[in-house]
């Protein structure tokens, strides 16, 4: 045999066998077999998923129960409670349904609800594939499964039999039931299911509720417009009920339009009854609940748990809720025994608001918004927005104060009148030489006072001379870091309080001063826990620092000056130490007590609305001769705050530092001319504003103000018992019900 020639010959000699592990791996790795093991141990374990995945699957679809349509008449009613989290203040999920049979609705009301909310109903399984890869792909992305264009079977299921969670969890389980379901129901029953139980606003569950609330009458009465319109509101009754807020009526009319265009591409409606149709507006509703002093604060809890915890009206009306607020019962009897007492019974068109804060806090643990919900929905304590008056002063001395222009002890001209450059009116068509003008109230002259004497009295002539030392932007400026929320102008008028707010918002604000400085965000909820577990919420209260303490005990010691020997008199029968400042526009169209003691900050806002929304005036009405800060609106809050206090501790409040020792003059720093200009017989009263006033004209460079009105605001009234006295521009607000 012929030996192997060289080139036919193995090059490295025969193979070897491995001697160690190390040395197969090498050998493995030089022929490819790792790629080949790695792919198949991933393909095994893709396997074993996809099967543990069927598997676990198939025991949910196997294992998981749909819900019975009459669920939701058996629901867990949600429940308000008092602050002590137990007493009642009101349920708020009386579930309000009648089934009906499809088979008595006419074919178009079904038509238009799928027209609006599932196009493909009859060609699907229950749940539609896009909408569920849309929910995946939100949900990854870090959105949430808040997505997903549900099915007509989805929503049901959602609605009600799932909680309101919105995780991929809940998803999931809400496709398995609409899958069961769409094999174990027909679409008919599924549809009229569906119209059975679903939202549609107003407390209405299913159609036949909701063909009531919106159209007064029977569901099987409803028109092919009216039913477009009711399955127009079901996806957002806040949106799209044209009684919630006037844009809504531009939303719905969009989704009928296109409701009625989806019946029409489906081939339920023909094109030309189409285009004849005219929207049918739907009539006004009153809610059946809520009512009396306690609506108002239903309505405010409520707003706060749609805004904090993101809830629908549909998930707080469908019941499981347990929501303790702020609202303390003994506090709350007591605001309303205040106001019942002490009201005039025969001047039944005044209208009082009155809001108590807990200080540094923010809790609002009592509130008068109105005497009936049911009747007039319009709350006097957080939407009625009245020209503040004198009680705006605190925050022109809280501006001195911090900018280091005033000290307690400075003394300056209480003559009335006087004329300052700043407080003239270039707009004005008076000569010049008779603008300016700031008068006391009554025009009374007080001599060569110190600062606490002036906010005693509340001398506007003194006043006018701190905001100008201070400046009116530091004047808002404080008014807001204390926390008014409305917009004030940033005139030499706003020390007199021409800038109009609201009442809890000035109890807010006197309550950062009685907290030393420490500003916090009002609320009404202090726990809200759902029953399905979806959410457990706890309050955080919004605190921060918004001034000095000098500042603040500063500007206390002034304010309880007013109540010691000057317009707030009245309220030393409460017995503790109590701070706070009245206020009262001109011809007495508003009139204010806002104080506080250390633990609990109260304001009364008291004004009386015109048919048509202008503010009237309150003179001689209810037996006064003119409702002042000082009189009606100081009554209501001392008698409530001598039962809200009752047992509360008493505290002093910290002694004035008397800060800015160096801005101590022996002169006033501000040089008035008290020389009267002659009148005219265009010249307004003394007691009278000398100009119009403009809460929200800009000032000019060279310093203009709101004029001379609010000049005439004021507290002295020459026995100590005065009241601001502001001009009130007419403010938009709902007439008042017909009485």
């Amino acid at each position: 045999m012929t030996a192997p020639s060289p080139r036919n010959a193995p090059r490295n000699g025969p193979r070897k066998a491995p001697r160690t592990r190390r040395d197969a791996r090498a050998a493995n790795s030089r022929s490819g077999k790792p790629r080949r093991l790695w792919l198949r141990r991933i393909l095994w374990a893709a396997l074993a998923v996809a099967v543990l995945g069927l598997l676990f699957v198939g025991i949910s679809y196997a294992t998981i129960k749909p819900p019975k349509p009459n669920d939701i008449a058996t629901a867990q009613a949600s429940v308000i409670y008092y602050a002590d989290g137990k007493t009642e203040l009101q349920r708020i999920s009386q579930i309000n349904r009648e089934s009906v049979n499809i088979a008595d609705l006419p074919e178009h009301v079904g038509e238009a609800m799928l027209a609006a909310e599932d196009r493909g109903f009859y060609q699907e399984n229950g749940v539609s594939p896009k909408g569920m890869l849309r929910a995946v792909i939100v949900a990854i992305k870090g959105g949430g499964a808040t997505q997903g264009g549900s099915t007509i079977t989805q929503q049901y299921v959602k609605n009600y039999f799932l909680s309101s969670d919105r995780t991929l969890t809940r998803k999931y389980k809400e496709i398995l039931l609409s899958i069961k379901i769409d094999q174990q129901q027909s679409k008919q029953q599924i549809l009229e299911n569906y119209l059975n139980t679903i939202y549609y606003g107003r407390g209405a569950y299913g159609i036949e509720t909701a063909a009531q609330a919106y159209y007064g009458k029977s569901a099987k009465d409803l028109t092919v417009e009216e039913s477009a319109v009711l399955a127009s509101v079901i996806r957002g009754p806040s949106i799209y009920d044209p009684q919630v807020a006037p844009e809504n009526l531009k939303n719905v009319t969009t989704r009928w339009n296109y409701v009625l265009d989806g019946m029409v591409s489906q081939g339920w409606l023909d094109q030309a009854t189409r285009q004849a149709m005219q929207f049918p507006t739907p009539i006004e509703w009153k809610p059946p609940t809520a009512t009396g002093t306690n609506g108002y604060l239903v309505q405010l809890i409520k707003s706060e748990l749609k805004a904090k915890l993101k809830l629908s009206d549909a998930d707080i009306e469908r019941g499981g809720l347990q929501v303790v607020s702020t609202i303390e019962k003994p506090r709350q009897d007591a605001a309303v025994a205040a106001v019942q007492e002490s009201m005039p019974a025969d001047a039944p068109d005044l209208r009082v608001g009155l809001a108590s804060v807990v200080p540094g806090n923010g809790a609002v643990v009592a509130l008068y918004g109105g005497a009936d919900y049911a009747t007039e929905q319009f709350n006097s304590a957080t939407d009625a927005k009245m020209q503040a008056g004198s009680t705006f002063k605190p925050f022109t001395l809280i501006a001195a104060l911090k900018e280091g222009k005033v000290n307690l002890r400075n003394t300056y001209n209480g003559a009335s009148p006087q004329y300052f450059n700043e407080f003239k009116d270039p707009a004005s068509d008076k000569p010049f030489s008779q603008q300016g003008g700031v008068r006391n109230f009554g025009n009374t002259g007080f001599g060569t006072i110190d600062v606490s004497t002036a906010t005693a009295n509340s001398v506007n002539t003194v006043y006018a001379q701190l905001n100008i030392l201070a400046t009116p932007k530091a004047t808002a400026e404080a008014a807001k870091a204390a926390g008014v929320t409305s917009e004030v102008a940033a005139n030499y008028g706003n020390v007199f309080g021409t800038s109009s707010v609201k009442v809890l918002e000035m109890a807010n604000a006197y309550a950062t001063i009685a907290a030393q400085g420490k500003q916090a965000t009002p609320y009404f909820v202090t726990s809200a826990k759902s029953a399905d577990g979806a959410f457990d919420y706890t309050v955080n209260p919004e605190v921060t620092q918004a001034f000095d303490a000098d500042v603040m005990a500063d500007t206390t010691y002034a304010m309880q000056q007013v109540v010691q020997r000057g317009s707030g008199k009245t309220a030393l029968a409460v017995g503790r130490p109590l701070a706070g400042k009245t206020g009262t526009t001109s011809d007495n169209k508003a009139a204010w007590f806002d104080g506080f003691a250390p633990q609990l900050a109260t304001a009364v806002g008291m004004y009386r609305p015109g048919p048509n929304g202008e503010e009237l005036s309150m003179q001689d009405v209810g037996g006064y001769a003119e409702i002042t800060g000082g009189s009606l609106p100081i009554k209501v809050w001392t008698a409530y705050m001598k039962v809200a206090l009752d047992g509360v501790e008493v505290q002093k409040f910290p002694e004035p530092v008397y800060m800015n020792k160096s801005s101590l003059q022996p002169t006033p720093t501000v040089e008035p001319s008290t020389a009267e200009p002659t009148p005219t017989p265009a010249e307004t009263p003394a007691d009278q504003p000398t100009q119009p006033t403009q809460p929200t004209r800009s000032p000019t460079p060279t310093p203009s103000a709101t004029p001379t009105p609010s000049a005439s605001s004021s507290t002295g009234n020459g026995n100590g018992n005065g009241n601001g006295n502001n001009p009130t521009p007419t403010i938009p607000r709902p007439p008042a019900p017909a009485q």
